[in-house]
C-alpha cells in the first residue's frame, strides 16, 4: 500500500539536506510526499531582503520538481526565534497539516540539533503525532540536517542515534541536483553543510551498513495492526 508522507521541517532547504533520497524513493514508489516548512528561512539575518525571501521560495520551488514532491502550507513563524512563540501556537500549525494530509508516515527533525528552531519543531510534531486510538500515522522518524545536527552535544542536546539507514546509492546524483537548486545555503568545503561534506556524511551513513551512500533516521514509533 502506497504511504502518504509529511515531512515537517522548519526551514526549506532542510528537507533537501536531510533526506532528499529518500525523499526521490518515495515518490518512484508512488507514495504521496509533502513538506511543511515552519519559517522562511532567512528573516534572522542581518542583511535579510525581501529578495532573499523570494530567492529561497524558488529554490524551494525547484528542489520540488527535483525530487517531485509537493509544498503543502508552509508557515512564517519567525527564522531562528521560534521558542519566542509558544509551543501550543506550533502545535496547532502541525496538526493543521495532520489533520488536511492525513499522513501514514512523518519525518521530522530530531532534537539532538544545536539549531533552536529544529528542536520547537521536532517537540511539537512529536506532541500533534502523540499516540492516540485509530492512529494513521504509523511511523515516526527523526532525521539529521548536516551543520546543525552534528554541532549538537550530547551533554546538552542528547544525540541522534540512527536505527534506520535507506540506500540512496541509485539516487545520489539527483539529491546532488536539487542541493544546487539551494546553492546559495552551501558553504565552502570542508563546511558539512558543503556539497563535499553532505556527500561525506552519506558515505559515512551507508558504510556504517554496507552501502555507497545513506541517509540516516531515527526510528521513534512503529505501529503494526
Amino acid at each position: 500500500m502506497n504511504e502518504v508522507v509529511l515531512i515537517v521541517v522548519a526551514h526549506s532547504d532542510d528537507e533537501t539536506i536531510s533526506m532528499a533520497g529518500t525523499i526521490l524513493k518515495h515518490v518512484k514508489k508512488g507514495d504521496k510526499v509533502f513538506v511543511v516548512s515552519m519559517t522562511d528561512g532567512v528573516g534572522a539575518r542581518d542583511d535579510a531582503d525581501p529578495r532573499e525571501i523570494n530567492e529561497r521560495k524558488n529554490a524551494s520551488d525547484t528542489a520540488s520538481k527535483i525530487l517531485g514532491f509537493k509544498w503543502g502550507d508552509c508557515y512564517d513563524f519567525s527564522d531562528n526565534a521560534m521558542d519566542s512563540y509558544s509551543l501550543l501556537e506550533v502545535i496547532k500549525a502541525v496538526e493543521k497539516a495532520k489533520n488536511k494530509y492525513k499522513p501514514t508516515l512523518v519525518y521530522t527533525h530530531s532534537g539532538a540539533d544545536l539549531n533552536l528552531d529544529h528542536r520547537v519543531v521536532a517537540n511539537a510534531v512529536l506532541t500533534a503525532f502523540r499516540p492516540q486510538p485509530n492512529e494513521i500515522c504509523k511511523e515516526l522518524r527523526l532525521f539529521e540536517v548536516a551543520s546543525a545536527t552534528d554541532y549538537g552535544n550530547s551533554a546538552i542536546t542528547g544525540s541522534f542515534s540512527p536505527n534506520l539507514f535507506i540506500d540512496i546509492s541509485s539516487v545520489w546524483p539527483t539529491k546532488v541536483l536539487s542541493l544546487n537548486a539551494y546553492i546559495a545555503e552551501m558553504r565552502e568545503y570542508p563546511h558539512s553543510r558543503s556539497i563535499q561534506g553532505i556527500k561525506n556524511l552519506a558515505n559515512l551513513r551507508g558504510n556504517q551498513v554496507g552501502y555507497d551512500f545513506a541517509e540516516a533516521f531515527e526510528v521513534i514509533r512503529k505501529l503494526e495492526d
